[in-house]
């Protein structure tokens, strides 16, 4: 049984473990002075130079910044300072050159008091005299959640220790309560904080080389914080992402995946292969990889190497995300050979195709025999030089059909080579026969023949039980009165659009998401296009209130000796096989499917420049976000028509459905079926995958073979979401403990009891019970195969308008909670402060600002006594769904001021409620103007300076009330008055945007 020791002895234990991992103690340290000696003296020692005081202080200034990705720099690189006598002082912080010969020092209970901030921190870990890790403890029963808020209330604090001091060198955070610990990396605000998802992202628990949970504090310390370990963790697996200007930890198994790569070459001991799931990061995982091959002079370049023009370019800008620049485009094979013989250090790694390197090494390609005939060198001549030589090659997506020739030549031309592959779905003895595999050598077959060992496994099973993708809810589609197809044949298509019209608004939450559908052959996606133009025509004629769903269509055309699509295909085996039947009317069809994308979404793309249309097609799927406002619907994709493309190494976050009318199996039914599982927020349950080909068995069987050490029946537990009826009872179950706590407080179980709860804490039980009840509620919502009976089940449970009612009182309420968060004594209490107040649960996609309005218009036109919906059923709409919850009573007021029948169009209503907030914010700001004795004029004035600005400090607020007569610096009562009145306003005029500085008022 765990002891639930005091802060102070968790701390105490702590602090005598690290000592025992020959950390010093240094409990002369408890200050800024003390900190900053002790770094002076570190950072003589090291860069063997002695400072004047002058000269300190001029180095402390310059090296502390409230950029941490700044900081975080300046801590990894060799840095240059200007010394009183005007001579260059080269310096770094700590040992860059070899981490684990800094000083390894611990302190505990450093205060650091600035001008606005007096904070205390539980546990600091110096490298150097460098503050690197912070270490916030709480006691066993309270969750590491509120040390994580604790610490993004010191860093919101202005003038905060980790922006004025050497605090801003922190680069990771662990916070434990003994038995869970978790750690993440610094940021600046804006990558640092609960996102607009209401989620801490992202965190991290330890684990082992197998993968299992390292969580207890005792056991992390001993594994994660070993000085060596520490030092390589925050040198080598921390990655710093230029183009967004943060930082990033590697995750356990990524870590481990590169240190064996590592191993392996400087030990030479042959090649190997990584199974890292679908949606693991192997992307993170070959860069760091990479860049750490960089510094090793026994090898001569790098080749990641990728199967297809656009995951070329996608693999590309990822690493040019993690280090801009890093790596060039090679627009050609003379591109590509320029580079492996370039002795330019940027040249070291190179990601190319391995379709490119193919020409390059076969003698008898077009390229290799236009070279001969210029009389020149072939490109394979001219690579001779590195025959010899010591070659990396990391292959992405290794289960893929790259390994024929090209894999062959690779070997035989590079004998001195290092082989390394990643794969979310390696080849088995099981699964080999579906490996078109050009090589005649019969070992040849399987991803071990290939690469020879297993280096590192992390299976979905893995990231599911991490929650770092989703599991997957599957409906094998089964018509009521109708005979089912054998397994693997087709439905007629009709039938299955009509299936997904009808199933896909609940399937994507409502719009929220989009779906690809995988057709068979090219033929049947084109079937698919015209068929959905013409039943969405009909269906719309025959009900004006139907939404078409955008649909749009990709495959490739005939290759016609273009060398970008004949690259294309190269893993499209269908789609090339396709191609060889009527070129011509392939080519046609898509001409007509690009010119309907083009009059959809105002495009200008054409076949000839096909891959910029594959681009454009990919590029809408991502930018679902919602809501529209930011990128409208009209301009999105609901449903893509596919045959091979998109089904392996696409990756968006905003598609989750998968529907199947194509026979999948093995390695190729896991990969399209991962298109739908990447984590996003609570919106977003699982992956959605409606099959109509039956193919139960099919699935059986790829979570038999790709499940890892997980077998059976547990595989199936871990991979598959319950079946409805078992969501239903917890649905159940979470509406009793509701209707439990509203009876143990006296009320009735209603949304009109909910604003009599009384106090902070009461309220806070409530948003916790009502939260579980809607995330069931969104996962059922989801579910493509609820039967009449679960559906009148679950509204039993909870009637639709109870629903509503409680999803508006839960706004409410979470509003006025976290409103009242960071007010000093005010704040509410601890139980409150450690909700987490998902929103996102709480906002439909098609229900935007568009969509009300439309709404308002038709309740204005419709006949007195025969409306489809009353005032109050459009008000508790709109009171449900949280992306009004700023303006939700602007909206109910106006729609008060209406009458049913007035016939307005939507324009007069848009027009309408623009002139009523206008007059209502003016009235406001009147009131507020009278109720001061100020002109309305100038407080007007000043109001649309702050929103103009929007950045600001003490000193722009005071020139900006001077014309009022007011005097910011004074902070008197009237003026802290005044701010207090207009915040509200201010608040819901700036339209959720931050202004830098709001808190200031509210101190």
């Amino acid at each position: 049984m765990a002891v639930n020791k005091p802060e102070r002895d968790l701390e105490a234990d702590l602090v005598t473990r690290l000592c025992d991992l020959k950390y010093e103690y240094r409990p002369d340290i408890r200050d800024r002075a003390t900190l900053e000696q002790n770094f002076r003296e570190k950072f003589e020692a090291l860069n063997r130079v002695r400072l004047t005081d002058s000269e300190f202080a001029r180095l402390i200034d310059e090296i502390v910044t409230p950029d941490v990705f700044t900081a975080a720099r300046t801590l990894r690189e060799r840095n240059s300072f200007i010394r009183d006598d005007g001579t260059p002082l080269n310096y770094t912080l700590v040992n860059i050159k070899d981490w684990c010969k800094n000083a390894f020092e611990v302190v505990n209970q450093l205060r650091i008091n600035t001008d606005n901030s007096h904070h205390r921190y539980d546990v600091i870990l110096l490298i150097n005299g460098v503050p690197t890790v912070q270490i916030e403890l709480k006691t066993l029963g309270i969750s590491p959640r509120r040390a994580m808020e604790q610490i993004v209330d010191y860093k919101n604090d202005p003038g905060n220790g980790y922006t004025r001091t050497l605090l801003c060198f922190l680069q990771l955070f662990i916070v434990s309560n003994r038995t869970e610990t978790w750690y993440f990396a610094n940021n600046n605000a804006r990558h640092f904080a609960f996102n607009a998802e209401e989620r801490f992202l992202p965190i991290y628990q330890f684990a082992g080389v197998d993968n299992k949970k390292i969580t207890h504090l005792d056991s992390f310390t001993e594994t994660f914080l070993i000085k060596c370990t520490l030092g390589q963790t925050i040198s080598r697996y921390m990655v710093l992402i230029a183009s967004e200007q943060k930082l990033l930890m590697m995750r356990p198994y990524q870590i481990y995946a590169v240190k064996a790569i590592v191993d392996c070459i400087t030990q030479n001991c042959g090649n190997g292969y990584i199974w890292h799931t679908t949606g693991s990061g192997k992307t993170l995982t070959s860069f760091k990889a990479s860049t750490l091959l960089k510094d090793n002079p026994d090898i001569e370049k790098c080749l990641f190497v990728v199967d297809r023009k656009d995951l070329d370019r996608q693999t590309r800008e990822e690493f040019n995300k993690f280090q801009e620049g890093c790596v060039e485009e090679n627009t050609n094979t003379a591109s590509l050979v320029r580079r492996l013989l370039s002795d330019d250090y940027a040249d070291k790694v190179i990601v190319c195709t391995i379709q490119k390197l193919g020409l390059a090494l076969d003698e008898n390609s077009k390229h290799n025999k236009q070279q001969k005939r210029d009389g020149g060198q072939t490109y394979k001549e001219q690579l001779e030089p590195l025959r010899d030589k010591r070659i990396v090659f990391i292959f992405d997506e290794c289960h893929r059909s790259q390994f024929g020739e090209n894999h062959k030549a690779i070997k035989e031309f590079f004998p001195q080579a290092q082989l390394f592959g990643f794969t979310g779905t390696p080849i088995f003895e099981e699964n080999a026969a579906q490996q078109k595999i050009e090589d005649t050598q019969a070992s040849m077959k399987t991803t071990e023949d290939l690469f020879q060992k297993r280096l590192h496994a992390y299976t979905i099973t893995h990231a599911i039980e991490d929650a770092n993708v989703l599991r997957f809810h599957i409906d094998f589609f089964k018509p009521e009165g109708k005979t089912l197809p054998n397994p693997g044949e087709p439905f007629a298509k009709k039938a299955v659009i009509e299936a997904i019209l009808a199933k896909h608004d609940a399937a994507t939450g409502g719009r929220r998401f989009n779906a690809l559908l995988a057709t068979a052959s090219i033929n049947d996606a084109i079937e698919y296009h015209r068929l959905f133009a013409e039943l969405q025509a009909k269906k719309q004629k025959a009900d004006p209130d139907f939404q078409p769903l955008h649909i749009a269509c990709v495959f490739s055309p005939p290759a016609e000796g273009d060398p970008d699509v004949k690259q294309i295909q190269e893993d499209l085996p269908q789609e090339k096989e396709d191609n060889v039947v009527e070129p011509e009317k392939k080519k046609e069809a898509l001409k007509a499917i690009i010119a309907d994308y083009n009059a959809r979404y105002d495009a200008n793309q054409s076949i000839g420049q096909f891959d910029l249309y594959y681009q454009d097609v990919q590029k809408r799927i991502k930018d679902q976000q919602w809501p529209n406002a930011d990128y409208p619907h009209a301009q999105k994709i609901d449903i893509t028509i596919v045959v091979d493309m998109l089904l392996t190494g696409f990756d968006s976050k905003y598609l989750n459905t998968l529907y199947v009318d194509k026979n999948l199996k093995h390695h190729g039914l896991i990969q399209a079926f991962s298109r739908t599982n990447r984590v996003l927020n609570a919106a977003k349950p699982y992956g959605n995958i409606l099959d109509f080909r039956q193919q139960q068995d099919a699935v059986d069987d790829a979570i038999k073979l790709f499940s890892g050490e997980a077998a059976g029946q547990k595989a199936r537990e871990i991979w598959l979401v319950e079946k409805a009826p078992v969501v239903i009872e917890k649905l159940d179950s979470a509406v009793q403990k509701l209707d439990a706590f509203m009876k143990s407080q006296g009320l009735d179980t209603s949304p009109d009891a909910v604003p009599s709860l009384k106090g902070d804490a009461a309220r806070a039980v409530f948003i916790e019970r009502f939260k579980e009840v809607q995330r069931l509620k969104t996962q059922l919502d989801q579910y493509t195969d609820l039967t009449a009976e679960n559906a009148t089940a679950i509204e039993n449970i909870l009637p639709k308008e109870n629903l509503l009612g409680f999803r508006g009182a839960y706004l409410e309420t979470a509003q006025r909670l976290k409103a009242q968060q960071g007010k000093g004594a005010d704040r509410p209490s601890q139980i409150v402060d450690q909700l987490d107040f998902e929103f996102v649960l709480f906002a439909s996609a098609v229900i935007d600002y568009d969509y009300i309005m439309g709404l308002i218009a038709r309740f204005s036109q419709q006949t007195p006594g025969k409306q489809k919906m009353s005032r109050e059923q459009l008000v508790g709409l709109i009171q449900s769904d949280a992306k009004f919850i700023d303006e939700r009573e602007d909206i109910a007021a106006y729609i008060a001021t209406l009458k049913a029948g007035e016939g307005l169009s939507e324009k007069a209503i848009r027009d309408g409620y623009t002139r009523f907030k206008a007059e209502k914010e003016a009235a406001e700001l009147a009131g507020i103007a009278a109720k001061h004795g100020l002109a309305t004029a100038a407080l007007q004035a000043f109001v649309d300076s702050i929103l103009q600005r929007m950045i600001f400090d003490g000193e722009q607020l005071t020139d900006l009330m001077e014309p009022l007569g007011l005097n910011w610096k004074a902070r008197r009562v009237k003026e802290l008055d005044l701010m207090a009145d207009l915040l509200p306003l201010l608040t819901k005029r700036a339209g959720g945007r931050d202004i830098s500085g709001l808190s200031a008022y509210e101190q």
